[in-house]
């Protein structure tokens, strides 16, 4: 009961604001026409997930079906469930965004998420499933002392989800001022309210719901557009390059590298933080521990990347698309002839160009309902981290109570979605693939090595895991802070001391040797403990005997 008036209050609360912001803002020139097609069909997709989290609130009783939806997932479910998580605004806008801008070199994106996957597959699904129950420090630290390696477990995933949240948050909130007239601030702080609901009362099973609906729509949608993208070239994309090469400012360029990413070393770092920092993203891991058993795991994986392939090839022809039939038309630009909304919004206005209003209204509340469904995911994996991993097993010693953790794990939610919002504002012109590239860095930097190590190197200890983590965590925030993304973009200053696009090359590189040294001069008695219980890991990892199986989780 307290729930669903929670959940009525919050909606009623989100889109009085919506109102009353868009009421205030009626005079301002710089607004956007109010699109009432997609208005509605946001409201119907908000209230459909409402009425999810409403269901799923009823099933949501135990730590294990709040973290997990109790191990119930099928392994297609979960596979499109994982597509949605990671079909996110970033690849949907943003790698748009940045072959709109930059032709051929915005692929990087592409390529390098999707490459990442067999990783997942061949060494990862089986053996997360296998040793682990509501999150990634669960394999980790299966061998390890566990207080050490969970507070670096928690600290990463903590930092992965604030990068990964920021460029949720932009896009949410530019594509909401674009299409509601409403400001900025106040698309974001609806988002994050929204989000909220979500995680408080649905927990992963609402979450997994959202997801494969929103995956769906998202498919079908981005097919739609490119279809008929290419059915103005006789579907030929050979004459669809030709065109976007006659109209675009940079003209034979973007059909090469060089026009994103500017340099060798920057492009190698930028493909090894999106290759291994998918297998290290901490609300992409804990979905594998919602399914049953390990032979689910694995096609959960094959489903996830044939969905994400498959998307990924629908984004490129979106961004040429784009090139020819929005650069081309000043309905989409402002006085100073650049793009409404910024190049953030390419692929929305696309939307408007091959299918009208109507279309444009489906798409963008399509694009809302991937931020809604990636945000919940993340905020999800954050408040996992705190609850679980810190409070039960750090601070209660593995002792705490199911009704205990949960309330940490809200409580967590209601900071998290506060600090997504306030860092959505700050972070408003950037990127947003390129922020979650950062993400994709710290996760690479951070949490692979560990995971890797961890599970495939007899001689790693606690020392050795949680040194190197470290190590790669801090580098690779440093050196963003340090890129030219932070220190000139964002902080203003005049040039970046980092000179590379990612710190992945270096921070990935620092993290696996400060695993290795920090191990191997280990001579404590811990780490006699550690390396000896490398073979029951081992035997269960690949067996799966001593696994739990699904709802009794």
């Amino acid at each position: 009961m307290i729930a669903r008036r929670f959940c009525a209050f919050t909606a009623l609360s989100v889109f009085s604001s919506y109102c009353f912001a868009a009421g205030a803002d009626m005079g301002q020139t710089v607004k956007q026409p109010t699109n009432w097609t997609a208005i509605a069909m946001f409201v119907v997709f908000v209230v459909a997930t409402l009425f999810i989290t409403k269901w799923a609130a009823r099933r949501t009783r135990s730590a294990a079906e709040f973290y997990t939806a109790g191990g119930g997932i099928t392994g297609f479910q979960n596979g499109l469930a994982i597509a949605g998580d990671f079909m996110s605004a970033a690849s949907f806008l943003g790698i748009s965004a940045a072959v709109y801008a930059n032709g051929y070199d915005g692929l990087i994106y592409s390529i390098g998420f999707l490459v990442g996957w067999p990783i997942i597959t061949f060494l990862m699904a089986e053996r997360l499933r296998n040793l682990g129950r509501f999150t990634f420090a669960d394999v980790a630290g299966y061998r390890f002392k566990q207080a050490p390696i969970r507070a670096f477990a928690a600290s990463g995933t903590l930092v992965v989800v604030a990068f990964y949240l920021i460029a949720q948050m932009v896009g949410a909130g530019q594509l909401i001022k674009l299409l509601f007239g409403l400001e900025y601030w106040v698309a974001v702080v609806i988002v994050g309210a929204l989000m909220m609901v979500y995680v408080l009362f649905g927990g992963m099973t609402a979450t997994t719901w959202v997801q494969i609906i929103k995956a769906c729509l998202l498919l079908a949608g981005a097919s739609f557009m490119a279809f008929m993208v290419l059915w103005q070239f006789h579907f030929s994309p050979e004459a669809l390059f030709a065109k976007a090469v006659e109209v675009h400012e940079k003209k034979a360029s973007i059909m090469g590298p060089g026009n994103f990413i500017k340099d060798p070393i920057s492009a190698i770092s930028f493909g090894i933080a999106l290759m291994f920092g998918t297998a290290g993203l901490p609300h992409i891991l804990m979905r594998f521990f919602t399914v049953p058993n390990a032979k689910e795991a694995r096609k959960s994986v094959f489903w996830a990347t044939t969905w994400i392939g498959y998307f990924y090839i629908l984004t490129f022809i979106i961004g040429f698309g784009a090139i020819v039939l929005v650069s081309t038309n000043p309905v989409f630009k402002d006085a100073a002839g650049k793009l409404l909304g910024g190049t953030n919004m390419a692929a929305v206005h696309l939307a408007s160009a091959v299918g009208g209003n109507v279309f444009l209204g489906f798409i963008s509340a399509v694009a809302f309902a991937t931020i809604l469904a990636v945000v919940a995911g993340l905020t999800l994996a954050g408040a996992s981290a705190v609850s679980h991993d810190l409070y039960a097993t750090v601070f209660k010693h593995g002792k705490a109570a199911s009704a205990n953790e949960l309330f940490v794990s809200r409580v967590t939610t209601v900071v998290l979605g506060i600090v997504a919002v306030v860092l959505g504002i700050v972070f408003e012109k950037q990127n947003i693939a390129f922020m979650v590239s950062l993400a994709f860095a710290v996760a690479a930097s951070a949490n692979f090595p560990v995971l890797f190590m961890s599970v495939l190197w007899r001689g790693c200890t606690t020392r050795g895991a949680t040194i190197g983590g470290f190590l790669g965590l801090i580098s690779a925030v440093l050196l963003t802070v340090l890129s030219k993304a932070v220190w000139v973009d964002v902080l203003h200053f005049a040039t970046a001391p980092f000179p590379y696009a990612s710190p992945a090359l270096f921070s990935m590189a620092i993290g696996f040797a400060g695993i290795w040294l920090f191990s191997l001069t280990d001579r404590s008695a811990r780490a006699r403990i550690d390396q000896a219980g490398f073979e029951a890991q081992s035997v269960r990892s690949e067996t799966g005997i001593g696994a739990v199986e699904g709802a009794s989780h």
